[in-house]
């Protein structure tokens, strides 16, 4: 490439302000994903008026700023985050984990969902298989439902026996100061929906054939038992709401509000500081006169459909 075959400054900046627009078009896919899904159901007439489109991006996208630099101070001071996301099947935990990570480094801020446990898992400690998913220093572990089920799923749908039940009311507290001792920075969010709002995103779910796969067995079964499951997180609550790893309810009945308020709570909780980055500079290109770059066959490319 000579220097007249070289872009301007013009282009180079259309071309910065092309790939700013790519990256938030991420964002705008999920939330016309959200739009669509909303949209089934729409002659129902139970949508209420959400908050502000345009007041909607321009907070995610600064509070998700905030994250970027909470991250970075996680790493710099080799810091161990733990947040827990629990509620109801459809309360929204996965929307407000997704906009959480979405401009984080997954290396730094991981998920942790873990699934059923195995006839191995179930000999274990009950605690043993979330222990292997916790922090080492400047890392972020988010739980998409944690060591609570056994409060929870496994309470009501008669997973674990009386004596578990108990067993785990007594452990928890001490498992959670261990962790608080041991540097952790553990924070608790339980999703609050109505038994109308939970029935009006599961017939969604139902009618979109690309949502019907979260619809699970046991989601369904769940469904029928609203105040099983609501007599044991008022039991949970009343058991693990300690001074020090207390729970915090969102309010998830208006999803783009619960996302906002999740995200502002967490970055309030923890005593971040903006970590000052050594400015990056490119080395120049080297260029070999002797080097000519090989042809590609045209049958190894994918084909241009688009």
């Amino acid at each position: 490439m000579t220097t007249a075959d070289r872009p301007t400054d013009a282009a180079m900046r259309d071309r910065f302000y092309q790939e700013i627009a790519d990256d938030l078009d991420e964002e705008l896919e999920l939330e016309l994903d959200d739009s669509r899904l909303d949209g089934l159901l729409d002659e129902t007439g139970t949508l209420n008026p959400t908050v502000d489109r345009r007041l909607y991006f321009r907070e995610l996208l600064r509070l998700q700023g905030e994250l970027v630099k909470l991250q970075d101070w996680v790493q710099s001071e080799k810091k161990k985050v733990v947040v827990l996301f629990e509620g109801r099947d459809s309360a929204g935990k996965g929307g407000v984990i997704k906009r959480i990570t979405q401009r984080l480094n997954p290396r730094i801020c991981r998920v942790a969902a873990l699934p059923a446990p195995s006839e191995r898992e179930r000999s274990q400690w009950y605690f043993q298989r979330y222990v292997a998913h916790l922090p080492a220093g400047g890392e972020m572990v988010l739980f998409d439902r944690s060591w609570y089920n056994r409060a929870g799923v496994e309470r009501v749908m008669g997973f674990c026996s009386e004596d578990q039940y108990q067993e785990f009311f007594k452990t928890v507290p001490e498992f959670e100061r261990m962790l608080i001792r041991s540097g952790i920075i553990l924070v608790k969010y339980w999703f609050s929906i109505t038994d109308d709002e939970q029935q009006f995103r599961f017939s969604m779910r139902i009618r979109d054939p690309l949502k019907q796969w979260k619809l699970s067995p046991m989601d369904v079964e769940a469904r029928s038992r609203w105040e099983q499951y609501t007599k044991a997180k008022e039991t949970m609550l009343e058991h693990t709401h300690l001074p020090d790893s207390p729970w915090w309810i969102v309010d998830a009945v208006d999803k783009k509000r619960a996302r906002l308020n999740c995200i502002s709570h967490l970055l309030s909780q923890i005593p971040y500081q903006e970590v000052g980055r050594v400015p990056v500079v490119l080395p120049p290109r080297v260029r070999n006169p002797d080097y000519h770059r090989g042809p590609v066959p045209p049958d190894m490319y994918v084909p241009a459909k688009y």
